[in-house]
């Protein structure tokens, strides 16, 4: 799959599924991406939430709330950008 291809509705459902968090308050940002973004996501956004997915709660809350960057390998412009729309007021 190409970078900037599109993510079937499948592939989104699973992503939105392995995303599921246990802080209530990172589920809410999370839900609110997938009802913005979900049916235009790339593989390469999907990547980036991966790699985001992959932190602790407590650390993923720290990057919502800007009170960190993304540091180390997750210092991607991709993962920057996804942040950005995690981050999105209404």
């Amino acid at each position: 799959m190409a970078d900037d291809a599109l993510l079937d509705e499948r592939d989104v459902a699973i992503l939105r599924w392995r995303s599921r968090r246990g802080l209530v308050e990172n589920d809410l940002f999370i839900e609110r991406f997938f009802e913005r973004h979900g049916a235009h996501l790339t593989a390469r956004q999907a990547h980036a939430m991966t790699l985001l997915m992959n932190l602790s709660d407590n650390d993923l809350l720290d990057l919502l709330l800007k009170r960190k960057e993304a540091e180390g390998e997750i210092a991607t412009d991709d993962v920057r950008a996804v942040l950005e729309l995690l981050r999105e007021r209404a």
